[in-house]
């Protein structure tokens, strides 16, 4: 993994781009490079994007992975600890007893989404003009 940062790094500041590179701007950089991912699924099943545009979908996660390490670099990351502890604090969240054939979002913090559900706004609440 470091070995594959420095890459990006070395092409990065190869080209004097490093002034662009805070933060909030590879954040900006790793959303809008997700965005071109996802428009190669737009109106298509899974199946179809995938045989008609597998190498744009390739180059577009790549883009997404470069920015993710830069970032993850900028910040002094570790992107390999960061994803272990990611993982045990999902495993926390989602059991295997509860989550197991689950796609549902939260499953440990029914409270949250109970307390929340109360203030939700329906179109029937707004007054009529």
């Amino acid at each position: 993994m470091k070995q594959l940062i420095q890459k990006i790094v070395e092409f990065r500041d190869s080209r004097n781009w490093k002034q662009f590179h805070n933060p909030k701007d590879l954040a900006i950089s790793l959303t809008l490079e997700a965005s071109e991912l996802l428009e190669n699924f737009q109106w298509k099943t899974s199946e179809d994007s995938i045989k008609v545009n597998f190498q744009r979908i390739e180059d577009e996660l790549a883009d997404v992975l470069i920015y993710a390490l830069l970032l993850s670099n900028e910040l002094d990351i570790n992107p390999e600890q960061a994803i272990i502890d990611k993982i045990k604090k999902n495993g926390e969240k989602y059991p295997i007893d509860k989550a197991f054939g689950t796609s549902k979002k939260s499953i440990t913090n029914s409270k949250v989404i109970h307390k929340y559900s109360s203030k939700m706004v329906t179109l029937n609440s707004f007054p009529s003009r």
